[in-house]
């Protein structure tokens, strides 16, 4: 018998469970997900007309004043506050369409305040009607109809989800016009109010039965990042309403713009201006407030990635002496651009303006004697496949490049350089300085567009620099370090287009089999030539001025050729993978767990859960039931049938069991007479 339990017990385990589980969701989950309304309280039918309201709370009153009935100070507090919430037509819509009660726990307060005392003795109202300001134009109240159009801006939307009658978008109004002050220029704001139900509708949640609401409440913000026209991409903030709190969720979330970080005067150094590329400007801010850094800001640090690196750091008057034999910088606010090696920091002081440092940063965003790389190559005119940067029309141009390992070496040949260029750029100095008027050939090519001077990374980019020092203490300049001395070295290249192939349009066709293997040379011809002069500012300037004079005067061999690509010398920055690759691994799984237990939640309050365990409680029962009912009908008939047939079969049995006993028997002397046997005859006897 106890078997028999068991196994019963095990085989309706499942229906047992679901049962079980139907019935604590019916008693205990659904009750606390459902709790009784403002209109059961006063004994109404759910979205009563307010004059029903009126009249229910009237009959109640007329009790308590008669003495018949005498409600606890929790009862009247519960009614009270039902009465003033559905009398109010903002909140009662808020209510009725959102389930909106944002003043629930004045209810509690309200019970431990008065808490032995008479009902008569509470303060009325018990609530307090609060009007937000919305007049300010740079809210951008959206209605409806201006709803449907506003999607043609490329821009992205942030848009605040408030209503007129609430306390907490009153509190939130002066943070909104900072966050629209700190996002103007770069995204759209507006605000929508309850009242447009269906926009509010809209850019609500909806819970498993399709009742409207917002999760955290009131104001709720929203964004729509640029491209998104419906409700699918929306994303929604979930964190804490604060200035700092909204900004940077839309910065990172909406706008994928990076974060600046802050340094110490320890980390300064070993952790930014070390790890930054050479080839990058530092941009240091100077902040006395400690705040992060603006949108403004930080979408130029993703647009000028390429040029330059950011870093803020926090200003204290004990450190004054440090930031002033560093950089110069006297007191912040402040922005500091370091260029090249050597070269003076560059400091503004002042508040900063984003139109202003927009204009700076980009005056400032190239090195003093900029660095040839993949990205800058053709802004340069220092490519074959380019053309030069006095214009199409210009065949004929060069390109004075400083090759070499990073290095002191280096270091000093650009500061050499510098000073060429800018003894260059300034034509008045060149004559006082130059006494062959030749000099003044390289000077009237670089104001012409028609002479660029740059600096190439020789380790970095080793095959293009060996392709043009193809000579033996190559490397000595290019590759990995070999040698203990590095040995910069100046060469000028000569970029020659025929303008005849130029305005000539061929049309490509596939190769053959046999042309396949041939490589397809750039279109402009070059020539280059090595400096082996000294340092002299004055000889270096008259070395290019006569190979300008050389080039444009000689009628120069067209030789063409393949030049090697330039290596890009900067990984993919992180935040162009998109908003999910600025969340760490961690974050992400984070928010995804979160995620998944807030639609448990949600589903938790869905009424047809209770029924569904319950029906399938009983589907599983009834299966297994019937499978176990026939199962022990098969097993009976079975037994029936065996016992039958052992019947039917026991006297043909015991007939073949006497055959074989008798079939089996041994032979004895007695049965038969054998053939040779005889009769022995017996001897006379007495």
């Amino acid at each position: 018998m106890a078997g028999d339990s068991a196994a019963k017990i095990k085989a309706y385990a499942v229906p047992a469970v679901l049962f079980s589980l139907s019935m604590l969701y019916q008693l205990v989950l659904l009750p606390r997900a459902f709790p009784p309304s403002h209109y059961d309280v006063l004994g109404l039918k759910t979205y009563c007309s307010m004059e029903e309201v009126k009249e229910a709370y009237e009959n109640l009153e007329s009790k308590w004043n008669s003495g018949l009935e005498v409600p606890t100070t929790t009862e009247f507090i519960k009614i009270r506050y039902a009465y003033e919430l559905l009398t109010n037509p903002i909140w009662k819509r808020n209510y009725d369409v959102f389930g909106i009660n944002e003043q629930d726990h004045v209810l509690e307060k309200l019970s431990q305040q008065y808490a032995g005392e008479k009902f008569s003795n509470i303060a009325l109202p018990l609530l307090r009607t609060v009007a937000s300001d919305t007049g300010d134009d740079a809210f951008n109240v959206i209605t409806s109809k201006e709803f449907q159009s506003m999607f043609q801006d490329s821009k992205p939307w942030l848009l605040q989800v408030y209503s007129s009658g609430s306390n907490q978008p009153a509190q939130f109004a002066n943070s909104w016009k900072r966050i629209a002050a700190l996002l103007n220029g770069i995204a759209n704001i507006g605000m929508v109010e309850l009242g447009e139900v269906q926009v509010a509708a809209y850019l609500s949640e909806r819970k498993p039965m399709g009742r409207f609401f917002f999760r955290n409440g009131l104001p709720s913000v929203v964004a729509f990042p640029s491209g998104c026209k419906t409700s699918d991409c929306l994303i929604r903030f979930e964190g804490e309403l604060s200035v700092d709190a909204v900004t940077d969720w839309f910065a990172m979330a909406v706008l994928n713009l990076p974060r600046i970080f802050y340094y110490s005067k320890e980390s300064l150094g070993p952790r930014f201006l070390a790890k930054s590329s050479p080839h990058k400007v530092k941009v240091i801010f100077f902040s006395k407030t400690g705040e992060r850094a603006t949108p403004a800001i930080r979408q130029a640090a993703r647009d000028y990635w390429n040029y330059a690196t950011f870093a803020f750091v926090l200003w204290g008057e004990e450190e004054f002496s440090v930031w002033w034999n560093t950089f110069g910088v006297e007191s912040a606010p402040a922005v500091v651009f370091l260029k090249d090696p050597g070269l003076k920091p560059l400091v503004y002081h002042g508040s900063v303006n984003d139109s202003w440092f927009l204009d700076v940063l980009e005056q400032n965003k190239q090195q003093e004697l900029p660095q040839l790389r993949s990205l800058t190559s053709e802004e340069l005119g220092c490519d074959a496949r380019g053309y030069s940067r006095a214009g199409r029309d210009t065949l004929t141009w060069y390109c004075a490049i400083l090759a070499g390992r990073l290095g002191p070496e280096l270091d000093s040949m650009r500061e050499t350089m510098r000073r060429v260029q800018e003894t260059l750029s300034k034509s008045s100095e060149l004559k006082a300085a130059s006494e062959d008027e030749h000099s003044i050939t390289a000077a009237i090519a670089l104001k012409s567009k028609r002479l660029t001077l740059s600096w190439l990374d020789g380790e970095t980019q080793k095959n293009y620099c060996f392709f043009y020092l193809n000579i033996e203490s190559s490397y000595e300049t290019c590759g990995p370090r070999r040698v203990p001395t590095d040995v910069p070295r100046l060469f000028i290249i000569r970029y020659e287009r025929n303008a005849t192939e130029d305005t000539f349009k061929v049309d490509k066709k596939a190769k053959s089999i046999w042309e396949f293997h041939q490589q397809e040379v750039d279109p402009a011809a070059q020539l280059s030539v090595t400096y082996n002069g000294s340092v002299e500012v004055s000889q270096i300037i008259q070395w290019m001025s006569n190979i300008i004079e050389d080039g444009d005067s000689r009628k120069l061999p067209f030789y063409r050729v393949k030049t090697p690509e330039l290596v890009p010398e900067d990984a993919e920055p992180f935040w162009s993978r998109g908003p999910q690759g600025l969340l760490s691994k961690s974050m992400g799984t984070k928010q995804k767990i979160q995620r998944t237990i807030i639609q448990i939640y949600d589903y938790l309050g869905d009424p047809r859960i209770g029924p569904a365990l319950l029906l399938g409680a009983l589907m599983s029962f009834g299966s297994i039931w019937l499978m176990r009912t026939q199962q022990n009908r098969s097993v009976q008939s079975s037994q029936l049938s065996q016992a039958d047939n052992d019947d039917k079969l026991k006297p043909r049995e015991r007939l073949r069991e006497r055959n074989a006993t008798k079939c089996n028997l041994p032979p004895s002397i007695t049965d038969f007479e054998p053939k040779d046997s005889y009769q022995m005859p017996l001897s006379d006897s007495d």
